[in-house]
């Protein structure tokens, strides 16, 4: 029970003159006695001052540790039988990848995969908890250079190149997709099956190899400058892509502060929030997502229009919108501030409407270049491609058909699966059309953010990595229980849907118990250095309570 809880406790209290209140207030008193003997009061602000705060012993320590993150992380994955990255065909990648195709489910033998688990995971919550302390020191010391937490960003990223596509297959299909853009095939209207038995096409998941692209015009051409450039070759192809999702991650890293700054609010704190978050560089860009390339383009646009280009802005997020549509919604927010603050409805649909228009020519434009029409659109609504109950909307559709079904109605499950998509889109529109009338009051760019998950929690398909959306427009805004929650979240997401945790529970029957011993070792490790800050802390609160009489 918190300190208000026992508040607003005592002022019902003092509502009720039936109750000795002398009484409740005596029964009341060790409680909050021993809550304020336990909370470990926040530190106060320390203004970061040039030769006075010493950053780099602030920062040395989580660098270093986050850098041997990383390193596990890519150590862990690259061992041949890792679930964390495509093994199960040969050629996948330059090391790591058995010279024989393997089955799905049936791990090389050995204690390689035991050790790789352990690693892998190991490696990811020792990431989130040193990004937690560097979010902490910027927080406490406001004013910090933010090229002070460029190295950081360095450190932690650069093993990241080397290892294969993470948690994910998407790059080897969008490298199918460059294969067949470089050879004019349209792949809004084929799969990369089209390009019959090769190496661009046994590594892409059989769910995408017959079914149409659903990315913009200005991802699939890049796509197909890069596996020319690389000269068709697949692995070249797959680290060039991987390099486009770096650029769009540094894009959107160097707008964040600026935008923060434009709002009054500290740019470290923002950069060390959306870059150095464990989401963004596991997934977006170890795991080479095009998401990266599209907040490159929006997140920069945003910030242009808030330098006062709003015009360059939206011509830069109509270019994300042509990589992902979702990046649309920034155009959308550029036209309603257009105007400044203080405006009527009336006299914001105009430059909303001028926006889109805008936006929408750009995108016509570059569709038109690109040669491919407008058939990415109707490869957005494909509701029988990908079924996940993580998505609420889908999880709802399955539920209710499985219902019927059950109770002897038929299966009417693909009509409530479109049905239930189709109230999620409804819904998350109107949630954010309301985020967007009450922008000025709640703040754009929370609105905006807001309004991102909101899109990403109620789309057809979700995936954790989503998420990076609408955290990375809320990081320069957040504070207090809010800021926290994107810590959660953020953590969250990372291992959300990703394996391991099952074929780690059965190795752990079957592994060498030194093995077992030195990682249990290894684990205890990672938890002390967790720990130990809250316990210094925690150890100097104690020091300053007044001892018994």
């Amino acid at each position: 029970m918190s300190n208000s809880q026992l508040e607003r406790l005592s002022a019902t209290v003092e509502r009720l003159p039936q109750l000795p209140r002398e009484r409740v207030r005596t029964a009341l008193a060790p409680i909050r006695t021993y809550l304020d003997q336990r909370r470990v009061p926040e530190p106060e602000k320390e203004p970061y001052v040039p030769g006075v705060t010493s950053l780099g012993a602030l920062l040395w320590r989580p660098a270093a540790l986050g850098l041997l993150a990383s390193v596990a992380i890519v150590v862990g994955a690259s061992l041949p039988s890792s679930p964390f990255t495509l093994k199960s065909v040969p050629g996948a990648w330059y090391f790591g990848i058995p010279s024989q195709s393997v089955l799905p489910g049936t791990p090389a033998p050995g204690q390689q995969l035991f050790l790789g688990v352990v690693a892998v995971y190991a490696g990811m919550i020792l990431m989130l908890r040193v990004w937690y302390d560097i979010v902490r020191v910027c927080s406490r010391h406001p004013g910090i250079p933010v090229s002070r937490l460029v190295p950081v960003f360095v450190a932690w990223v650069l093993p990241l190149l080397f290892v294969a596509p993470l948690f994910s297959r998407d790059l080897y299909s969008y490298a199918a997709q460059g294969e067949m853009m470089s050879h004019h095939i349209n792949p809004y209207s084929y799969g990369p099956a089209v390009l019959g038995q090769g190496p661009f096409v046994g590594v892409v998941d059989k769910l995408w190899q017959n079914v149409g692209s659903p990315y913009g015009p200005t991802f699939l051409t890049l796509a197909g400058w890069i596996v020319s450039a690389t000269g068709h070759n697949d692995l070249m192809s797959v680290e060039g892509l991987r390099l486009l999702a770096l650029l769009g991650t540094i894009a959107f890293a160097w707008a964040v502060p600026v935008i923060a700054r434009s709002f009054g609010r500290d740019g470290a704190v923002a950069f060390a929030l959306a870059a150095l978050n464990p989401l963004v560089l596991l997934h977006l860009v170890g795991g080479g997502h095009n998401d990266a390339l599209m907040l490159g383009l929006l997140v920069p646009g945003y910030a242009l229009a808030r330098k006062g280009h709003p015009v360059a802005g939206i011509l830069l997020c109509a270019v994300g919108a042509a990589v992902k549509v979702p990046a649309l919604v920034g155009a959308v927010y550029i036209g309603w501030e257009w105007t400044g603050p203080g405006r009527s409805l009336r006299e914001r649909l105009r430059p909303v409407a001028t926006a889109l228009l805008l936006a929408a020519g750009t995108m016509a434009a570059l569709s038109e270049i690109a040669g491919l029409g407008w058939g990415w659109i109707a490869g957005l609504s494909n509701p029988d491609t990908v079924r996940s109950w993580m998505d609420p909307a889908t999880a709802i559709g399955l539920a209710s058909g499985k219902l019927l079904s059950f109770i002897g109605l038929g299966d009417h499950t693909h009509m409530l699966l479109t049905l239930a998509r189709t109230m999620g889109l409804l819904l998350a529109a109107a949630i954010s059309i309301t985020l967007l009338v009450r922008s000025e009051r709640i703040g754009s760019l929370r609105a905006l953010g807001w309004s991102l998950i909101a899109i990403v929690v109620l789309s057809p398909v979700v995936q954790p990595w989503y998420a990076a959306w609408g955290f990375v427009f809320l990081a320069p805004v957040v504070e207090g229980r809010v800021r926290r929650a994107i810590v959660i979240c953020s953590g969250v997401a990372c291992f959300v849907g990703l394996p391991g945790g099952a074929v780690l529970v059965r190795e752990l029957g079957v592994a060498n118990p030194f093995l077992t011993a030195a990682a249990s070792f290894v684990l205890v490790g990672i938890v002390a250095v967790i720990l130990m800050p809250r316990l210094r802390r925690l150890g100097r609160r104690g020091e300053l309570q007044p001892g018994p009489a």
